[in-house]
């Protein structure tokens, strides 16, 4: 009985961990929010649509899928790759793109990872298997200089990301982290004991093992943390130091374990991805310091 029960239990925490918003194909609701959310974004985007600028973009995964991006063309010789969070859209993201497209003059690619947006997929990556895709994405549309910004499941995408051989002929790459978790396992035993009041032991290990069976990978994998300590480029990180969805203290850690350049902000009484709505100014400033 007690089996049947953790088997039946870690089946409904990774369908209510891992599976798709049920809004994905919603795009007229993604942009409501949008706007309602970050007024400045509605000008920007109907300025790069009166001129064809803002473009869907397709393309084959080497899984075979097919994923869904937003392409901005400036023309320019640097290219930002704006990554969205948990569940989301890029669209919910357009803020974070306007950034560099409007404030400095970036072109700017906006992948939705696999099974959000209009991208196709069955579960939720985490940002695991995500930066395998991202650097499909990277190597298509690849500049002299690109920069990976993610916030939440994007920032853990762009840190795992981090770790790996750059595609050759990038000049300079850097990578920004707003409110990532330092691993899939340490941010689900946390959501666990948070939501549920229940200990890591049994279910976050059958959880985990099923995801390996179902997936392909586990939540031990996942590990921003381990990806940043081998990173070899420029990375700020970027947290509120109110945020209780993923804990600030997450951010001082995977500081410490980055090797080499870096730079830390920690967005005073903001919640989780809420720095830039709190503190836009210093946001732009900060990531303009760091980019440019």
């Amino acid at each position: 009985m007690v089996a049947v029960i953790i088997v039946g239990a870690s089946f409904y925490m990774l369908d209510y961990s891992l599976a798709p918003n049920p809004d994905r194909a919603d795009i007229a609701l993604s942009y409501r929010q949008q706007f309602e959310d970050y007024p400045e974004s509605r000008q920007w985007v109907d300025s790069l649509r009166s001129v064809g600028a803002l473009r869907d973009t397709f393309m084959v995964m080497p899984s075979g899928e097919r994923h869904h991006a937003f392409y901005v063309d400036r023309g320019s010789r640097r290219t930002a790759v704006v990554l969205h969070g948990w569940r989301d859209s890029a669209v919910k993201f357009f803020w974070l793109a306007r950034i560099y497209e409007y404030c400095l003059g970036y072109n700017v690619l906006m992948p939705e990872l696999h099974a959000c947006g209009q991208s196709e997929g069955s579960a939720i990556q985490m940002g695991w298997k995500d930066r395998l895709d991202v650097m499909h994405w990277m190597r298509a549309f690849q500049t002299d200089s690109m920069v990976v910004h993610g916030v939440s499941m994007g920032a853990a995408t762009a840190m795992t990301l981090s770790g790996e051989q750059m595609p050759t002929g990038i000049k300079d790459i850097r990578f920004v982290e707003d409110c990532g978790y330092t691993s899939v396992w340490d941010e689900f035993a946390y959501q666990l004991r948070e939501q549920f009041s229940l200990p890591p032991f049994p279910l976050m290990y059958s959880t985990s093992l099923l995801c390996k069976l179902r997936y392909g990978w586990s939540f031990a994998e996942g590990s921003p943390l381990e990806a940043v300590s081998r990173c070899s480029h420029p990375m700020l990180f970027i947290h509120g130091s109110a945020d209780t969805f993923v804990p600030t203290r997450m951010v001082y850690s995977l500081y410490a374990a980055k090797p080499g350049e870096k730079q830390l902000w920690v967005a005073p009484g903001s919640e989780h991805a809420r720095s830039y709505r709190d503190h836009k100014a210093e946001y732009i400033e900060r990531v303009r310091t760091f980019c440019l």
